[in-house]
């Protein structure tokens, strides 16, 4: 019989530092693990004597954490369940893209390993979820652009690769506005002082602020990367 889940709170966690390392590129240190998700350090500090008591995860020199193969492994398991889980909701289902993270973190542990390789048959195999991002496993890029909107200069075109699918709110903007991942958008002018981008989406203008740049990430050098998903009207 399928296992039942029974370490959620480790699992969260590992995913997490897959996230933030993987497909954002960023170093993971202890207070940002805690910002992502939504904790206090003590707690993360708790957590992390568990993990690396486990072999899951090691700090270097700068305190710096990583995963280790025995972590990166579930982590990846972990992120093709909950990837899965999106392309069902959104494809199957009709859920509104914006909801998609939430719902499928809801479901990922339900996933067992007898459900993955059906689903992953039933979807087509799919190689994307639908906020852009890889399902680990099979036909995966071994490489992911790091560039976001934040660095693309004034009047060049580019595709969009994937967006932070992390915050409900800032989806629902990006699902408005017509920002999905293959889309293509032209900076129309970058004013740092005011900290706003002004994009042409579709003919239309749209403003964000920088640091809402910085959670949109494209193709590099302009390259197109797949065709644009096609969506369910919402």
């Amino acid at each position: 019989m399928p296992k039942q889940v029974s370490n959620v709170a480790s699992d969260d966690y590992l995913t997490a530092i897959y996230r933030i390392h993987h497909d954002e590129g960023q170093d993971v240190i202890a207070v940002r693990l805690a910002d992502r998700l939504g904790i206090t350090p003590p707690s993360v500090a708790g957590m992390l004597k568990r993990l690396l008591r486990d072999r899951l995860v090691q700090l270097d020199a700068k305190k710096v954490i990583h995963l280790t193969p025995a972590g990166q492994q579930r982590a990846e398991s972990m992120v093709r369940r909950h990837r899965l889980a999106e392309c069902l909701i959104t494809q199957v289902l009709g859920v509104p893209w914006w909801r998609a993270f939430e719902e499928a973190h809801l479901l990922e542990h339900g996933i067992s390993d007898v459900t993955e390789p059906h689903l992953f048959e039933t979807l087509g195999r799919p190689t994307r979820s639908p906020f852009g991002y890889p399902i680990p496993g099979p036909g995966a890029p071994a490489h992911l652009s790091m560039t976001t909107l934040a660095d693309v200069p004034e009047a060049q075109t580019v595709e969009i690769d994937r967006v932070f699918e992390e915050d409900e709110e800032l989806l629902r903007f990006f699902d408005a506005e017509g920002i999905r991942p293959g889309g293509t958008v032209t900076v129309e002018s970058v004013a740092p002082y005011r900290g706003t981008v002004t994009l042409s989406v579709d003919g239309r203008q749209v403003v964000m602020g920088t640091q809402v740049a910085r959670r949109i990430w494209v193709a590099e050098d302009g390259r197109k990367t797949r065709k644009p998903a096609s969506r369910r009207d919402d």
